[in-house]
């Protein structure tokens, strides 16, 4: 016998009918000692169990079935540790003669990774190459209530989306990435379908969304020149009817309806010189004359994906295909240590289309065979879509795990329960920080199976961005949830993402490394005080995910863009020890108080964010005022709870009137702005309770969830007005 032998070794053997004995090919025949036994096992991966073996009592005997069972029973039932990609002391390495400039250590040499497959260069090719590795498997799917999802197969999407692009031709637009065509519509197989339809005729496509209201939708149609707009719904097409009715977008000649409309409207649109047609009819026109299609190249434009920004008219990012495919490209090459996607995967899609995170995730999806399965379009409805689904892959931002983690803890509303919850995410924390994530265990199906289930029970991997989250709420979603759980940080002028978790590094409080696609490097804000040779200064990006600039808006892409290709994201990151960005304030809403001193409102929030009583705040200041004050929506599903352990009774309309309510929100507040390092003149000094929510119907938030904060000054014109004159400091 060997030393070297691997484990399916036993495989070989042949059981001795006398218990403790085994019988080798040779027909030796021996007795072994556990201990003795497992001399011939010394392989690394195997010193747990000859641990474990080691506490088996001195003389036990065994056969070889009785050794096998142990082992399969170990391995079966022992925790697995992810192995990370690299060394997760030091994830990023300064390029040489860069200016500081930041690399991640899983690129081979200086230069960013640009395709992770050679043969995929275009989103066009990334759904080539899903058609071949699927084997004509499930692509879309689509459910109504109450029932099972339908599915399209590769194929078929393959075949609807030439249809469509040779009716564009059909119609009259030429192939090429000159031509523009405009989506309006939530996420369905029908965008996908359209989508790939246009770029297989090398279109480029502009989405389009309702919560970006009707004057900047009208604002897009012209500045595009788009003459048409497919749409999912008949109130949409009314929508674009009236601008052209009101002659504010006379360049728009034809609408195409996925859903089904009446004759009213066919008649609305022949009154005004708009063509309305139906998706299906589309469909037909194309297969009835196909073309042959006219692939794009990399360089060429793929999306004009408008940012709905916090002041002004929206933005018109500029995205190629190369852009696209290099950011799918780098989160492929990040996890595929630990996570390499197959037709065997599920993604459930319910964030916005019409942004670059979700469009990127689906495109690394189509790139690998997987499925694509929609949610039926209401976000209540969201958890029963899950259950149905039971996706393998599920994207989300803050806001929802924020909906999450208050569920969970409301529920847990006893002292024993909380006890409970906390001693098992702390028992699972703990083997995060071993690199181990599971669902297996003795917590798992005692405490967090209700939650997993929640979700389908299949989630293997998980990502979050848009927006910073909570180091306490990811923390304890990682462990609840037992999967893979991934948080980035970006925007759309790079594509969705510039910097990503690495495998293995579930700790929290950071975004990660850079991408593999991109260089990342730090600028002075020396009026902030950060400076690049510190560590600490504004996020800038130089990669093949950077966009191209703003449509027809130079002196805009100059602001972000300068003359090297760095991207300016207006953000400002520090490099932490172990070479991951974390982001620390923002430079784009800093204002001056009285005294001089700079304001970074949104770091302020966040922290105040963290009072349990508090949904949402907006600070404010003025270059003529000393102090700074804020609008508070109160929670209302903790605030009750809250207040009563205070001694503080009502409704929830009572106590976001009630002054010494009030009172107690603020004093927890800036409580934990003393506990987080504010200084004194960035706490605030006063606050007014408001009842409700702000939102995108309201006008107060974009459709990404950020505070539109010239809107919120004069929505809160006269609190703000009598918080600073009552106020004396």
């Amino acid at each position: 016998m060997t030393t070297d032998r691997p484990v399916v070794w036993f495989r070989d053997w042949e059981m001795d009918p006398g218990y403790g004995e085994f019988s080798l090919g040779n027909h030796q025949h021996r007795t072994m000692e556990a201990h003795e036994l497992f001399q011939y096992f010394r392989m690394p991966e195997l010193a747990d169990f000859r641990q474990y073996v080691r506490t088996l009592p001195t003389n036990t005997l065994m056969g070889v079935g009785a050794f096998a069972a142990l082992t399969t029973f170990w391995y079966a039932t022992r925790p697995k540790a992810l192995r990370p990609p690299c060394d997760l002391s030091m994830q990023s390495v300064e390029v040489p003669g860069s200016d500081g400039a930041r690399r991640s250590t899983l690129l081979d040499s200086d230069k960013p990774l640009v395709y992770f497959y050679d043969d995929v260069t275009t989103v066009y090719e990334v759904f080539l190459r899903g058609i071949q590795v699927s084997n004509n498997g499930h692509c879309l799917g689509s459910r109504k209530p109450n029932q099972p999802y339908e599915w399209l197969s590769y194929k078929q999407v393959a075949e609807m989306s030439e249809s469509v692009g040779s009716a564009l031709i059909q119609k009259g637009f030429k192939a090429g990435p000159e031509t523009f065509v405009g989506i309006f519509a939530q996420n369905r197989p029908e965008w996908v379908i359209i989508e790939q339809g246009c770029f297989a005729y090398s279109l480029v496509v502009v989405p389009l969304y309702d919560t970006l209201g009707t004057e900047a939708i009208t604002y897009i149609v012209n500045k595009v020149e788009l003459s048409l707009v497919f749409v999912d719904k008949p109130d949409k097409a009314n929508l674009l009817l009236e601008g052209v009715e009101n002659k504010l977008t006379p360049g728009l000649k034809i609408i195409v309806l996925m859903d089904s409309f009446d004759v009213d409207l066919l008649e609305r649109g022949k009154k005004c010189g708009v063509e309305i047609l139906s998706f299906k009819a589309m469909e037909d026109l194309g297969r009835a004359n196909r073309q042959k299609p006219k692939p794009p190249a990399p360089e060429d434009l793929a999306v004009i994906c408008f940012t709905s920004g916090t002041t002004g008219n929206p933005k018109g990012a500029m995205i190629t295909h190369q852009n696209i495919v290099s950011d799918c490209s780098a989160f492929v090459k990040m996890t595929e240590t630990a996570f390499r996607p197959c037709p065997d995967d599920t993604l459930i899609s319910f964030l916005p289309l019409a942004h670059m995170f979700e469009r990127v995730v689906e495109c690394v999806m189509l790139c690998h065979g997987a499925k694509i399965g929609f949610f039926q379009g209401d976000i209540r409805l969201l958890m029963d879509d899950l259950k149905a689904l039971q996706p393998t892959v599920f994207p989300v931002v803050p806001r929802l795990l924020n909906r999450m983690f208050d569920r969970i803890f409301g529920q847990a509303n006893t002292t024993l329960k909380r006890w409970l919850l906390d001693f098992a995410s702390k028992r699972k924390e703990a083997e995060l920080r071993s690199c181990i994530i599971r669902n297996n265990s003795l917590w798992d199906k005692l405490i967090f199976h209700k939650i997993q289930s929640s979700l389908g029970g299949r989630v293997r991997l998980m990502v979050t961005g848009a927006a910073p989250v909570s180091a306490t709420v990811l923390t304890f979603l990682r462990a609840a949830l037992g999967c893979q759980f991934y948080e980035g940080y970006g925007q759309t002028e790079c594509t969705a993402g510039c910097c990503l978790t690495i495998p293995g590094d579930w700790t929290a409080g950071h975004v990660g490394a850079p991408m593999p696609c991109n260089l990342v490097k730090l600028v002075d804000v020396e009026e902030m005080n950060y400076l690049a040779a510190k560590g600490e200064g504004e996020i800038c990006v130089k990669g093949s995910n950077v966009f191209q600039g703003y449509l027809k808006d130079p002196e805009k892409t100059a602001e972000v863009l300068d003359k090297d290709g760095w991207l300016h994201t207006g953000d400002i990151g520090k490099w932490l020890p172990n070479g991951t960005l974390k982001i620390i304030d923002r430079k784009k809403h800093i204002f001056k108080l009285a005294q001089g001193e700079y304001i970074a409102p949104e770091k302020i929030e966040n922290i105040y964010l963290r009072s349990e009583p508090v949904a949402q705040v907006f600070v404010h200041g003025e270059s003529l005022q000393a102090f700074l004050i804020a609008i508070v929506v109160p929670d209302a599903e903790t605030v009750g709870h809250w207040a009563r352990k205070k001694g503080f009774e009502g409704s929830f309309e009572e106590l976001c009137r009630n002054k010494d309510v009030k009172k107690a929100i603020l004093e927890d507040m800036v409580r934990l702005g003393k506990e987080a390092g504010l200084k004194a003149f960035e706490q605030v000094k006063g606050i007014a309770l408001h009842p409700e929510l702000f939102s995108i119907e309201n006008g107060l938030l974009t459709p990404t969830m950020k505070a539109k904060r010239p809107e919120l000054r004069n929505y809160f014109r006269p609190q703000i007005d009598e918080l600073y004159s009552t106020i004396k400091v």
